[in-house]
């Protein structure tokens, strides 16, 4: 049997299957048999899963970390989740990688699921920023926009 072998900083969290363990010194830790885990930057709080993508990424991770009793339910609502967020995506591609996660995660290939949400929380992310920049440039003043268009018209007149 393989081992792995984790160095976590301290003050990281892991869970192991469902269990949360914070570290309160740099530690080196063994697995020895399997086990469902996440650790650091892998895992999501619940205060962060604020957009439907961290939702769908927070669902799957009590699939793959949770006990056994949250599994079931966890996986219902990462279902309904990845539907909801179907519906209102226009991103084929975004639709395809969903169901694929949803399909690993049914089949117990979680982990797998969980890179394939975390590619959507990117997506979404990229979308979000693109309608920001997209509503700021549509907020931004006349006299700004004039003063360039001034500029540049000086310039083409010249001798």
């Amino acid at each position: 049997m393989s081992t792995l072998v984790l160095e976590l900083k301290q003050g990281e969290l892991m869970i192991i299957n469902g269990a949360p363990i914070r570290f309160k010194t740099r530690s080196r830790i063994e697995l020895a048999g399997q086990a469902r885990f996440l650790f650091g930057k892998q895992i999501l709080t619940p205060s962060e899963a604020n957009t439907p993508a961290r939702r769908i990424y927070f669902a799957l991770q009590a699939v793959y970390v949770g006990t056994d009793e949250e599994r079931a339910a966890a996986l219902v609502s990462a279902h309904s989740l990845i539907e909801a967020f179907k519906a209102a995506t226009t991103s084929p591609l975004a639709r395809e990688i969903l169901d694929r996660a949803m399909t690993l995660a049914r089949e117990g290939s979680c982990y797998e699921a969980l890179k394939l949400a975390r590619r959507i929380i990117r997506h979404e992310t990229a979308v979000f920023e693109s309608a920001k920049a997209a509503r700021a440039a549509a907020a931004a003043p006349e006299g700004v926009a004039g003063a360039a268009g001034a500029s540049g018209e000086e310039r083409s007149e010249g001798p």
